[in-house]
């Protein structure tokens, strides 16, 4: 059976993914052969129980191959999928393909999903829009902080760090990735002493402020925290997306649709780190939104720590806002940035962006609240186009950030 068909036209009705493929010891022609099939209906080998109609209906077509960039583009039936299965699509379309021999590397790099797919599936439930309707920012970016240390401190103490923070300028607090229920830290407790001083702090500032606090578990216990956080007066969670798996992610969009879902990435790294083999973060970004993340980190444009180029970023970002029939998500930048950073960022990303902060708001010299202080007045210069520098003359905690960690 043949796979490579260029003279065929994808309708809206396939399931299209571009790969970029290094064969081993083959054709180029026959790597792509040998992942059409092995993603679809096919094996190693021709088999005696394939049957011409089979054959006719699921055969996925490579339609497009472009072998100086080593890149090749596939159309899949509709009916190759389960819809509303991720798991199922992921298995076929990312699994076993990555395992053949012949093939030195392999990456996913985008895909599009066929209507049927996307009706499926929930997407965001509040995405850019409703997040901004439920902050009230409408002019600016979000400003957010992680509680530092991520891990050590207890549920009162996080609470006070949460505290500064807010009352500093701060939109968003958040936990950290591996933050969840530890014996010094009880989720629940953690819960209870974190939104008490939320609500002292927009009563003294005047301003919405959001805690988002990280309920990753096995699922069941997953759904009864986010239980306890509505019902505590909570309005969003995060998860740990790739850790806690797609199928858990879309029964926590399913089950509490009334929170706003934060999507940590750890990990994804293993997946989209070498630029050769894996899975884009274009992809996940997709499949995330598709199951219904409102918000989702993205990287940092090549300005923080994380690894990333700022060409890299913006498709990662355009695949959480670009037209699929649901709702925009919004995209994080965080990992290793500080007000000084604010202005080349916000140049790169625009304003539909969270600016998320640890180190850089809890290591300013005069402590949480000054850099929390310090971010907002970064985003007010950026706003008013004027310079860091220039702005700093007139705002001691902006000053002392950069006095700290200079101008990126």
């Amino acid at each position: 059976m043949k796979y490579i068909n260029l003279d065929y036209t994808p309708t809206d009705n396939d399931m299209v993914c571009e790969y970029y493929i290094e064969p081993f010891g083959i054709s180029f022609e026959e790597a792509c052969e040998g992942i059409a099939a092995e993603s679809s209906i096919g094996t190693w080998t021709e088999l005696k129980t394939m049957k011409g109609e089979i054959a006719e209906k699921l055969k996925p077509n490579v339609f497009s191959i472009d072998e100086e960039r080593k890149i090749a583009r596939i159309a899949y039936p509709e009916d190759l999928f389960e819809a509303g299965n991720m798991p199922q699509i992921l298995s076929s379309i990312a699994g076993n393909i990555f395992g053949i021999k012949d093939i030195e590397n392999l990456r996913f790099l985008d895909i599009h999903f066929p209507r049927s797919i996307v009706d499926s599936f929930r997407g965001p439930r509040f995405g850019i829009e409703g997040i901004r309707k439920l902050t009230r920012i409408r002019d600016r970016p979000f400003t957010g902080t992680i509680i530092k240390p991520k891990l050590g401190l207890n549920e009162r103490e996080h609470a006070a760090v949460a505290y500064e923070a807010w009352i500093g300028g701060v939109d968003i607090v958040k936990d950290d990735e591996n933050l969840s229920s530890m014996r010094f830290n009880l989720f629940e407790n953690r819960i209870k002493e974190t939104l008490k001083l939320r609500d002292r702090a927009e009563e003294k500032t005047g301003e919405k402020k959001i805690y988002i606090p990280n309920v990753t578990a096995d699922t069941r216990e997953m759904l009864r925290r986010a239980e306890i956080v509505s019902a505590e007066g909570g309005e969003y969670i995060m998860v740990d997306i790739l850790t806690a798996g797609w199928s858990a992610l879309q029964t926590l969009r399913d089950e509490v649709p009334e929170l706003v879902i934060h999507a940590h990435r750890a990990g994804h790294a293993a997946m989209t780190r070498n630029p050769r083999h894996g899975i884009s973060m274009k992809v996940l970004a997709k499949v995330a939104r598709l199951i219904g993340v409102d918000q989702i980190h993205i990287g940092t444009f090549g300005v923080g720590k994380m690894i990333g180029k700022p060409e890299e970023d913006l498709e990662y970002k355009s695949a959480l806002t670009e037209d699929m029939d649901k709702k925009a998500a919004l995209p994080v930048a965080s990992g290793g940035l500080h007000p000084g950073a604010v202005e080349k960022l916000l140049k790169i990303s625009g304003i539909d962006i969270v600016i998320q902060m640890g180190g850089g708001i809890h290591g300013h010299p005069e402590g949480t609240a000054s850099g929390a202080t310090a971010l907002r007045q970064a985003v007010e210069a950026f706003t008013s186009s004027i310079s860091l520098a220039d702005y700093a003359k007139g705002h001691k905690e902006l000053k002392g950030a950069l006095d700290r960690w200079g101008v990126v």
